[in-house]
């Protein structure tokens, strides 16, 4: 392997975050240009990032958009061909360009870029939610949000030309998705839906009001509209089954982790895992409540009136004090955290969806990184003892950390680095490492909440069986026993014997483990990618140890790991052995 002769060598100190200016180089404005590119194509996501010029617009969600993507992605390859690296950045730069674009080339070549139908991850909830990242603070602002709003008939019917291209190439959406997400639109449409709410906030200035109530009455028909065409146009010629079969898999997984894996290999070592963690969490059952099985001990923490919050309020301001006790006693003891990453704000989300996100801060910091919690309908009361690890997974140490380190590091990354990839299997992986290694560094050393990590831990561990065995026709693992919680050892995974393991093995309010669970049958491969890029930043520490011996030091290796941005995790090891 060539190294630059400057290449800083792996037991010398890094130095500080931010402090670093590198001068651009040919492969740095390849990604940049390509970058902006993605973002002409792709407005919500300039939004998201902070970048202005696309305020009220949308992405092409029809077959024109799609076009233009799969071509940007081509011409980007070949022009990656001509570029030499100059240095180490290079080579990351464009080893994690070249494994990002040959993905999505394969990918569109599979058909599996078509318009899609899910509960969590499609232009449904995507329409809307960029209204809950845009700024409030201004007259300017607010007329911006109504302008998008104006615009979201147009993108929704540019999504239902997408969804008959789908058809057309034979990738019909999922029966059992459909439902779920025109129940949805549904929800954003009604009365007490968050259009509406928006229409009569009574912080919007007076004569912005017609502009904005007039929008939302736009959107609201559209979401209608498109709920109506989801039931009547494409329910009839729907899949059965949302499961897309082991070959599509493959990709779908590749996609998320940024990395080939083989799913049967992926699938018999999360049985193992399965197995060893179920053990570790008897042995916390017993230090909570003796001789208790799990779900005793669980039982006793859901019981304690200490560990309870019940409203939003209650729930927002919990999160926020915990957040910012992590902050305060993680910077410059375990991890770099520069004055712009210190502020951390926590929400509660304005949907009912049952989603825990991160929404990173802007390119400047202008806009601070954001933990959302939606609360599903219903629910009235969260427990402390299995929440405390979800406000390390999304804040600090978590996505927040992960984040606004590559934001910082401006100096050394150029913007595709900082701001325009995403890897999930890199960054959820990152977010559930976050979880185990605030066990590591004694923040979880209550039983009670050290049971909630690694319930959480479970959770992720259990879906990668589901999601691999569901969607790749695999059998039910009969070695695991009691643990299938009643589905059916030796048969193919059904929706049914699904439902029944993570019923079993999930400690999760019902409404939410119920649009977990079709979280998984409509996305096939991401919820695989937080444990099994656990797995991998695991492997990659253990690497660095071996490699560095005594010279081993834990935050430079997070320090250095994370200033690289979220690649894909074949890049993640090329780059940490460089």
């Amino acid at each position: 392997m060539t190294h630059s002769d400057t290449a800083p060598q792996s037991h010398e100190p890094l130095a500080p975050l931010g402090s670093t200016q590198r001068t651009a180089t040919a492969a740095d404005r390849l990604a940049e240009a390509y970058f902006h590119e993605t973002l002409a194509l792709d407005p919500s996501s300039a939004t998201f990032l902070g970048f202005p010029g696309h305020e009220t617009e949308y992405p092409d969600f029809g077959p024109a958009g799609r076009a233009a993507r799969a071509e940007l992605v081509r011409s980007t390859l070949a022009r990656l061909e001509d570029v030499t690296p100059e240095d180490d950045v290079d080579r990351v730069t464009l080893h994690a360009m070249r494994n990002e674009l040959e993905l999505e080339r394969d990918r569109h070549a599979a058909n599996l870029d078509v318009a899609v139908v899910n509960n969590i991850e499609s232009p449904v909830q995507g329409i809307r939610q960029i209204l809950d990242a845009m700024p409030r603070e201004t007259e300017q602002d607010w007329r911006h949000l109504a302008g998008r709003m104006a615009n979201i008939p147009a993108a929704l019917e540019q999504y239902r030309e997408g969804l008959r291209e789908a058809v057309s190439l034979n990738r019909p959406p999922a029966a059992p998705q459909i439902v779920e997400a025109a129940t949805q639109a549904e929800q954003y449409a009604s009365d007490e839906g968050s259009f509406a709410t928006l229409a009569y906030d009574p912080s919007a200035p007076e004569h912005v009001r017609e502009d904005l109530a007039r929008a939302a009455d736009a959107a609201r028909a559209a979401y209608r509209e498109i709920a109506r065409s989801l039931r009547e146009e494409f329910a009839p010629g729907a899949r059965e089954s949302s499961a897309c079969g082991l070959e599509d898999y493959r990709l779908h997984l590749a996609s998320f982790l940024g990395a080939r894996r083989d799913p049967r290999e992926v699938y018999d070592w999360a049985v193992q895992k399965l197995l060893e963690l179920d053990a570790e969490q008897r042995a916390v059952a017993d230090q909570i409540l003796s001789g208790a099985t799990v779900q005793q001990a669980m039982a006793a923490l859901n019981e304690d009136p200490a560990r309870q919050l019940h409203s939003p309020e209650e729930l927002q301001a919990w999160m926020q004090q915990l957040s910012d006790t992590a902050l305060a006693e993680m910077s410059g003891t375990h991890f770099e955290i520069t004055e712009p990453m210190r502020t951390l704000e926590c929400r509660i989300a304005p949907t009912h969806d049952g989603i825990i996100y991160y929404t990173p801060p802007s390119a400047d910091f202008s806009r601070p990184g954001r933990m959302w919690w939606s609360v599903p309908e219903g629910v009235s009361q969260h427990n402390t003892w299995e929440e405390t690890t979800t406000v390390y997974h999304e804040g600090i140490p978590g996505h927040h950390l992960q984040c606004a380190t590559a934001l910082a590091n401006a100096g050394e990354l150029n913007e595709w680095r900082r701001m325009g990839i995403w890897v999930s299997g890199h960054g959820e992986g990152w977010a559930l490492y976050a979880e185990r290694l605030m066990d590591e560094l004694g923040f979880l050393n209550d039983p009670g909440d050290r049971m909630g990590m690694l319930d959480s831990q479970r959770l992720r561990t259990v879906r990668v069986i589901f999601d691999v065995g569901f969607h790749c026709g695999f059998e039910i693992p009969a070695e695991l026993g009691d643990l299938l919680g009643g589905a059916r050892a030796g048969e193919t995974w059904t929706p049914e014997d699904g439902w029944k393991f993570l019923r079993h093995n999930v400690a999760m309010a019902e409404g939410t483990l119920r649009f977990e669970w079709l979280r998984y049958m409509g996305w096939p491969g991401q919820a695989p990618s937080y444990r099994i890029g656990l797995q991998m930043w695991l492997d990659a520490r253990e690497q660095a140890m071996a490699r560095e011996g005594e010279d081993f030091d834990l935050k430079r290796f997070h320090s250095r790991a994370l200033r690289l941005g979220s690649v894909g995790l074949d890049t993640l090891t090329y780059a940490l052995a460089l």
